[in-house]
């Protein structure tokens, strides 16, 4: 297909768009393919009502129990899951008595609260809130908390996590790999020289295998190579940004694989073009679920979500920023926000422990009145 224009509408997208129309993109695969624009006179999500499984859902996450907040034996909840990615939740307040290997994928552990230590085969790294904890399939892990409670959005995938491709903006955008921690090889030594039988669960297909051993498992005394778990913070990304036209989401993109992508919004000025678009355009999703965890900050898109919630957008639905937002927008110069948006190639099921903290009017949260 080639590029046409047809009717009212501007010659630049997110740009000089006319007074009264809704801008409207269409796009495929998520924001990086083919995609058009629509000049609405009405908002897209002005609906009076929605019937049936597509309807955007909010979730107030820090209201869940998942087993290991009480017991140092118990393990995270699994919210939503997909064929490209499980999200789950963890909320500790003591360290784990085991040991933890995962055999179903890579995971990233998101910090949300909480401060403590990953301890792995190739030594521990410390943990503070806005952490990513990056841990390769078949690593050997557990949580020693420190401040409480420790809570942790859990992201497993299938396919092995990777960067990706920056193109055009060099692989320095974002973040530098510079600010990357690896793990410190060394374990407290009072921890080896406990003289008592330590148990590793090895998951596969979400089923646990424990396997005991008689001496400390964790017993590496050095490693090389390529594979191998590392932490990244949020307060080191650098976004890119740009004063004359409103960038998708996905120039925020950090972490891929395969049909899973996480990306991380976190503060930025905002565009100072006066006829450039502020706030994020209305979409329709059509090749991507979408989940968006909301750490910390004022959330200028929506109003009504504190720090803990999380949204589920699916595919083939309209969602943008509600009117409240569009009107605040116009008088702010910079966002406050730190937000972990997750997308899924397949559709996202949400899980029962889920189900349980919706936060049931947030498909009306869009009405004007």
């Amino acid at each position: 297909m080639y590029l046409l224009r047809k009717g009212l509408a501007p010659t630049q997208a997110h740009v000089g768009i006319p007074d009264g129309l809704h801008e409207e993109e269409h796009g495929r695969n998520g924001f990086s393919g083919p995609a058009s624009h629509l000049y609405r006179q009405h908002p897209p999500t002005a609906w009076t009502r929605i019937e049936g499984p597509l309807r955007p859902r909010a979730f107030l996450c820090t209201d869940l129990s998942p087993t290991d907040i009480y017991a140092a034996d118990g393990g995270p909840v699994a919210i939503l899951k997909s064929a490209d990615i499980t999200i789950s939740i963890s909320r500790r307040t003591q360290s784990s008595s085991y040991f933890l290997r995962n055999a179903d994928g890579d995971e990233v552990y998101f910090v949300h609260t909480g401060t403590g230590k990953l301890e792995t085969d190739y030594g521990w790294l410390t943990y503070e809130p806005g952490d990513y904890l990056l841990i390769p399939k078949g690593t050997t892990y557990r949580i020693l908390t420190e401040t409480l409670p420790t809570f942790f959005l859990i992201l497993e995938t299938p396919e092995r996590i990777t960067l990706p491709d920056r193109g055009l903006l060099g692989h320095h955008a974002l973040f530098d790999r510079g600010v990357v921690a690896a793990p410190e090889l060394a374990s407290p030594p009072e921890v080896k020289a406990e003289h008592r039988e330590w148990e590793v669960r090895i998951k596969r297909q979400s089923e646990c295998t424990r396997v005991m051993y008689p001496f400390y498992p964790l017993d590496v005394v050095g490693w090389k190579g390529e594979v191998w778990p590392a932490k990244l913070n949020v307060r080191d990304f650098r976004p890119v940004t740009s004063a004359r036209y409103h960038l998708p989401p996905s120039v925020h993109a950090t972490f891929q694989a395969g049909g899973a992508l996480i990306s991380t919004f976190v503060p930025r000025p905002l565009e100072t073009d006066p006829d450039a678009l502020r706030v994020p355009f209305y979409h329709r999703n059509m090749d991507y679920d979408e989940v968006l965890f909301y750490h910390t900050g004022e959330f200028f898109s929506r109003s009504g979500i504190t720090p803990g919630m999380l949204t589920l957008h699916p595919q083939g639905i309209h969602h943008g920023p509600q009117p409240q937002a569009v009107q605040a927008s116009q008088h702010k110069t910079f966002t406050q926000e730190v937000a972990i948006m997750v997308e899924s190639s397949h559709p996202l099921t949400v899980l029962s422990p889920l189900e349980s903290v919706e936060q049931k009017d947030y498909a009306s949260s869009w009405r004007t009145a």
